[in-house]
């Protein structure tokens, strides 16, 4: 898959095979991370990749939307930057929860209340402080299991 068409650049980085939800879970959670800066980008990629995900990048909002709607199944997570130029985390958070069933973590190095509230009020599970630690990158997966146990009750 390589979806990129000059909007934006997408990439994908694997240290493993897909998730398929048994014995070697988490390993493989496929996990999509949207941010403009390419140093972020590089350093999530890194910190996925050392808890055994597969990581695809994108420095668009623009062009995560598009690589969402073509290959929405092909994902288990969403991890986007909230302040972006071309299309902020909330806008694509709006779009992504009317449009799809994954979870998103929001990031940011805002952590002015009012924002964190307006990115859980528009349905991230989780919303994360730059600098992020592995520590916490580990446990996403735990947002996934929540979903899919939410959408089988």
């Amino acid at each position: 898959m390589n979806p990129s068409n000059g909007n934006g650049s997408m990439s994908t980085a694997s240290s493993s095979g897909a998730w398929d939800g048994r014995d070697q879970f988490p390993a493989g959670l496929r996990v999509l991370v949207v941010d403009d800066d390419p140093t972020c980008l590089m350093i999530f990629e890194k910190m996925l990749k050392a808890c055994l995900y597969q990581v695809t990048k994108c420095n668009k909002a623009e062009t995560a939307l598009s690589v969402l709607r073509e290959h929405k199944s092909e994902f288990d997570i969403v991890i986007s930057d909230v302040h972006m130029p071309d299309m902020d985390g909330f806008e694509l958070l709006k779009h992504m929860t009317s449009e799809m069933d994954l979870p998103v973590i929001l990031i940011s190095a805002d952590a002015r209340k009012q924002v964190v509230m307006e990115g859980v009020t528009y349905g991230a599970c989780d919303y994360l402080i730059k600098p992020v630690r592995i520590e916490t990158l580990k446990n996403i997966w735990q947002h996934v299991v929540r979903k899919k146990a939410r959408n089988t009750v």
